[in-house]
């Protein structure tokens, strides 16, 4: 369902994007109707050229629907900013280049990025937008824009105030996010970043009618290492752990810490096979490892739903089920709990579990 994406190359990247979409609705409420009333205004001196820039609103606010229930909101966003700097631009053009009442709006759109991307997506954003302005003012209105550059030169200076401001508050709100969503120890995402991350899949899913695997993660023995190694040493064995499965993860395959030991992997657009075969990648791979020169296991459980079915209490509760087996079965295993199916094709119970144990490699 995900995919490597230059805008959004970290998950914590992508849920900036989509919780900024929902942080600044009111926000955007506000900023969409001081404008509507500003072009209402000044009809009379804009004329029919109006008419771009309200639909260069409309686009604005048709972005936010869309990213509610897109497989790839920050494209979405991106796109939408990038329209809107557009018609803006044709706008500015048609009234007037470089006299154009509308020529400090051209800043709007960069600082809707940088409220939202990381800051090499803020530079390429401003760059484009100076290269927008030059051609709208110097480039249509060459001897005009020579005769008083006054405009554009207010215009490029509001630009970087704008954007400088808009990173200035996107750093500090970022590093108190950081701090609420990020396990302290591994560096991974927590249960606070779960939970809507979760119900953002669960919804693409509904619409797309994709599956989605969760994978319930646990050391073997862990007790015993801090018993025989200190506490220290299974910290450290816990961070070369974390990093272990985000090695052999791809960018869109999710790991969070629960708490302690416990770790969960979700594994947007896989089927329960699929999630079986990437569990035991991670077995294997953490066996091989060692962490912190430690010969540890893990045990995981599998479970996966699909479309309407995707629902984390469900799914959690059979992956839970599925690692309990797993190390009743012995540890350093994958199984897998599959949720019976009724007749009208829908999940059954969540109790009704058929474990499939997967290749052990013990």
């Amino acid at each position: 369902m995900q995919g490597e994406s230059w805008l959004c190359p970290t998950e914590l990247d992508r849920s900036r994007v989509v919780d900024a979409n929902g942080r600044v609705r009111t926000i955007r409420m506000v900023g969409t109707a001081a404008i509507a009333l500003a072009l209402l205004i000044a009809t009379p001196w804009l004329g029919w050229t109006f008419i771009l820039l309200a639909l260069s609103i409309a686009n604005f606010v048709n972005v936010g629907r869309r990213m509610e229930t897109s497989a790839h909101p920050e494209r979405i966003s991106a796109y939408g900013v990038l329209i809107t700097l557009l018609l803006l631009a044709t706008g500015v053009i048609l009234s007037g280049g470089p006299r154009s009442p509308a020529l400090p709006w051209l800043v709007l759109p960069a600082a809707m990025v940088a409220a939202r991307f990381r800051s090499q997506v803020v530079i390429a954003a401003v760059a484009l937008t100076v290269a927008v302005i030059a051609a709208a003012t110097l480039g249509v209105h060459t001897a005009a824009t020579i005769r008083d550059p006054v405009p554009v030169i207010a215009t490029l200076a509001l630009l970087a105030a704008v954007v400088s401001i808009v990173l200035a508050l996107q750093a500090a709100e970022l590093h108190h996010r950081s701090e609420a969503i990020l396990d302290p120890l591994t560096g991974l995402l927590n249960r606070h970043a779960l939970v809507p991350r979760f119900l953002e899949l669960s919804l693409q899913a509904r619409v797309t009618n994709q599956p989605v695997c969760v994978m319930l993660c646990d050391v073997d023995n862990f007790k015993a290492i801090n018993d025989d190694h200190g506490h220290d040493r299974g910290d450290a064995v816990l961070r070369d752990l974390a990093y272990t499965l985000r090695k052999h993860l791809r960018s869109f395959e999710l790991v969070y810490r629960l708490g302690g030991e416990e770790f969960l992997v979700v594994l947007p657009g896989l089927d329960l096979a699929g999630g079986v075969e990437v569990g035991e990648r991670l077995r294997a791979a953490v066996e091989q490892a060692q962490p912190s020169g430690i010969p540890i296991t893990i045990s995981l459980g599998v479970s996966a739903a699909i479309g309407v079915h995707v629902d984390y209490e469900s799914m959690f509760k059979a992956a839970d089920t599925a690692l309990y087996e797993a190390k009743r079965a012995g540890r350093n295993r994958a199984v897998a709990a599959r949720l019976e199916p009724g007749e009208d094709g829908s999940a059954g119970p969540a109790g009704q579990l058929a474990p499939i144990e997967a290749a052990i490699g013990v």
